[in-house]
């Protein structure tokens, strides 16, 4: 009988689809590999078994054992399913950005899972990096697979994904595209094609406010590259261990908007339900089309499926919040056209709250956002730093980062004035906008708004 034994042994043999509608601007055949039909609906289940059975081999994950992961949901969620099936228990660390969808399946599965702020460096001690490893010094017989450093990550891959591609294509393979977030599964699927035809291309999409790309192009972590992202899946603010960039010929960029207006198109034009790092991909294939020929063979990697996303990407109230769909009318860069060559005043978090309130008074601003090595990572307003020092005098003399609330969130430039009040009459009381071209950030803020309203 043709049986699986449990669960995991279902993992793998995803199928190679060819897109026929959404990819028609594309001069070359244009295939991609879903890993939706994974048990966990991600590619993650394959390097999540094998980093298992790797730490099992050495003697590192022992029966009854409990294993910790910092995980944005697909990793933990392969995890959880062999903890399941081999007994283990699972903690797992998030960030506050992942979709709430995430975190409850991984709480299906019988994991705790511990939220953690999202803006915060990587060695910060609340990060969810950080977290998890402090738990496994804590936690006795505990596990902590750290797939961005554990090779069995990209080992699984090599193993696995690149045979299968190159199998299904028979070897007919000319450019992989992936979405590249901890490197595991560019580089070992990377590496493996590259074995068999060293002129395969391996493209690599990446996320504004992520320092991957620029790390490729020049070898260094540039911090001022980083800041606060929407898309999930990809993009990282360090650099993981799985990653060999000679593997890789190519990093391309992606917007939070495109990359979830083409994930959404996906659905609707080839009855293919993935998720965000899909639309990702598939938009950073399409910018790259002028480099392809109609002999061309190009697989692309769909990571995870769209019900991770309800709340997000396929819910039209989220979408119009965020500015991704379309509405006829002045936008946010018709507000701050007016400002391309001025710089925006921030200060930065190790300065004085007294410093940061006469700056703001100086230049009668309401708020100001807050940096740390030249990158967003939260604000301060007016009204609320009065208040702290009526009620605290001797603070004045404390750092801005004692004070500070949340990074404002950052809008595209084509959201339109109508989805930007809204935004403001709310919590926030200003936004941000990335003019990626000039690599700029703007504020708008409700008083640009009632300026731009009152004409």
């Amino acid at each position: 009988m043709k049986i699986c034994n449990n669960i995991l042994e279902a993992i793998g043999n995803t199928p190679l689809v060819r897109l026929n509608n959404i990819a028609k601007e594309v001069p070359a055949t244009v295939l991609a590999k879903v890993e939706t039909f994974n048990p966990g609906n991600s590619i993650k289940d394959r390097m999540a078994l094998k980093m298992i059975e790797d730490a099992e081999a050495a003697g590192i994950l022992q029966p009854g054992g409990t294993i910790i992961e910092g995980t944005s949901g697909n990793t933990g969620m392969g995890l959880a399913i062999a903890a399941i099936v081999k007994g283990y228990k699972c903690i797992f660390t998030t960030t506050d950005k992942q979709s709430k969808e995430k975190v409850d399946a991984l709480k299906a599965f019988g994991a705790e899972v511990i939220v953690c702020p999202t803006n915060v460096e990587p060695e910060d001690p609340r990060s969810y990096y950080s977290v998890a490893a402090r738990l496994n010094r804590e936690i006795p017989n505990s596990f902590y697979p750290n797939q961005y450093d554990n090779l069995s990550n990209r080992q699984a891959h090599y193993e696995q994904t690149g045979p299968e591609i190159w199998e299904q294509t028979e070897g007919k393979i000319t450019h992989l595209v992936v979405g590249a977030g901890t490197g595991g599964t560019i580089t070992g699927t990377g590496m493996f094609l590259k074995e068999k035809n060293p002129d395969i291309k391996i493209w690599a999409v990446d996320t504004y406010g992520s320092a991957l790309k620029k790390y490729h192009e020049t070898g260094t972590l540039d911090k001022n590259e980083i800041y606060p992202y929407v898309t999930e899946g990809i993009g990282e603010d360090f650099i993981p261990k799985n990653y060999d960039f000679k593997v890789i010929d190519h990093f391309e960029k992606v917007t939070d908007k495109d990359a979830a207006v083409m994930t959404r198109e996906l659905c609707r034009q080839e009855g293919i339900w993935v998720g965000y790092s899909a639309g990702s991909a598939l938009a950073g294939l399409i910018q790259l089309k002028h480099k392809l020929k109609k002999e061309d063979v190009v697989v692309i990697i769909f990571h995870d499926h769209g019900t991770r996303y309800i709340g997000k990407i396929f819910n039209d109230e989220w979408m119009r919040k965020m500015g991704y769909l379309d509405t006829a009318g002045m936008t946010a860069e018709d507000i701050v056209a007016g400002r391309k060559n001025m710089d925006l005043t921030t200060v930065d978090k190790s300065e004085t709250v007294a410093d940061a309130l006469k700056l703001m008074m100086e230049n009668n601003f309401s708020q100001l956002p807050v940096t740390s090595d030249g990158r967003i990572v939260g604000s301060i307003f007016e009204n609320k730093v009065m208040q702290h020092l009526l009620q605290f005098p001797e603070k004045k003399s404390a750092n801005v980062e004692e004070i500070m609330s949340a990074a404002l969130p950052f809008v595209d430039s084509t959201t339109s004035i109508h989805n930007l009040s809204q935004m403001v009459s709310g919590e926030d009381e200003a936004v941000l906008v990335k003019d990626f071209k000039r690599d700029r950030t703007y504020i708008i803020t409700r008083s640009d708004l009632a300026e731009v309203l009152m004409k």
